[in-house]
């Protein structure tokens, strides 16, 4: 029997569910290139934790522009715009600015289109 690995307790110091699904993420990695055969079992898990921290500080950044920019409007919710201007401003997700816009009204540019069809299949 196999016995749980370095990083199976990585994400909450327990081996319950993980909050990104594995099989979802295990499946990309597949995708990614033609010479992926084989994964081991650890690294969706780190993976995982990879993504929800990346997801929790782009979330903190867009919050914190969202609430110095709309001093005068209280809400809590974050949009798309709240988003797009985090990633502009901050230039540790300067790889991210070709793919988001800071138009309110703008479609998704072709970049974007292709990276959601590729998370939606």
């Amino acid at each position: 029997m196999r016995q749980a690995g370095a990083y199976s307790t990585i994400l909450s110091r327990k081996t319950g569910p993980h909050s990104l699904p594995l099989a979802r993420i295990k499946k990309i990695m597949k995708k990614s290139s033609d010479d992926v055969k084989m994964i081991s079992g650890e690294a969706p898990i780190v993976f995982s934790k990879a993504c929800e921290l990346f997801i929790e500080e782009l979330t903190k950044r867009a919050w914190i522009n969202m609430t110095n920019n709309n001093m005068h409007e209280k809400r809590s919710t974050l949009h798309k715009e709240d988003v797009a201007s985090a990633v502009i401003a901050t230039d540790v997700f300067d790889f991210l600015v070709n793919l988001v816009t800071h138009d309110n009204n703008c479609e998704l540019n072709e970049d974007s289109q292709v990276i959601m069809e590729d998370i939606r299949n």
